[in-house]
């Protein structure tokens, strides 16, 4: 009996290194739990950070989005979000134009603000790398100022304004913006500044003069 009796807290012993094998284990597997915890409870970015997209169709028209905007609508059960695309399309040949889509993602918005952008092109007048002449847009509260470069000065434009004069095939110029820096009035103000150029040619006829040789050249100051 007392053999038994001795063998019985040996066979304990020998059992009771068991649990702290299983404490062991017990830390490596608690932080890779946490991490999926983690993970699952992390909200999804369904805009997701600006980025420069840019799309080629077989007419080789080129379209940028300039803005992603993002609308919030709380509803009963939580909220909502759409999404609005401030696009430009332009063929870098002297046709440009602008176009506002809206949908609940982001790559519908872009869809339907290219699609617009195609159907509002316009013909700018340009002269080789740059613009005739100097010229000023509005729209709203902002305003921005275009004057031609010599050639290899390059796009001295802001992030709003350069996607624009880089669509419509101008590689040689300097702007200046004035006024709000929302992105859809400088879209717009840049716009109507090249709506307003003119040729030589055009003056000519317009003013119905004959002006005189280089008079529309760019002199440098």
């Amino acid at each position: 009996m007392a053999q038994q009796q001795d063998q019985v807290p040996q066979q304990e012993q020998t059992q009771q290194p068991a649990p702290a094998a299983e404490a062991t284990q017990a830390p490596a597997a608690q932080p890779q739990q946490a991490e999926r915890k983690r993970q699952s409870h992390q909200p999804q970015r369904r805009g997701g950070q600006q980025r420069d997209r840019r799309d080629i169709d077989e007419g080789g028209v080129e379209a940028s989005v300039v803005k992603i905007y993002r609308c919030a609508k709380v509803v009963k059960g939580g909220r909502t979000f759409s999404f609005g695309a401030l696009v430009v399309a332009g063929d870098r040949k002297g046709n440009i134009g602008m176009g506002y889509g809206k949908a609940n993602e982001v790559p519908m918005a872009v869809e339907k603000g290219t699609k617009d952008a195609r159907k509002s092109m316009f013909k700018v007048v340009l002269k080789g790398t740059t613009i005739p002449h100097a010229i000023k847009g509005r729209w709203g509260a902002s305003s921005v100022v275009l004057a031609p470069a010599r050639p290899g000065t390059g796009i001295t434009a802001g992030k709003s304004v350069r996607p624009i004069l880089e669509l419509v095939g101008i590689t040689d110029i300097l702007t200046k913006a004035y006024g709000s820096t929302a992105p859809k009035n400088l879209v717009k103000a840049t716009l109507d500044a090249l709506r307003q150029l003119q040729s030589r040619e055009q003056i000519e006829k317009i003013r119905g003069v004959q002006l005189e040789a280089g008079a529309s050249e760019f002199q440098a100051r």
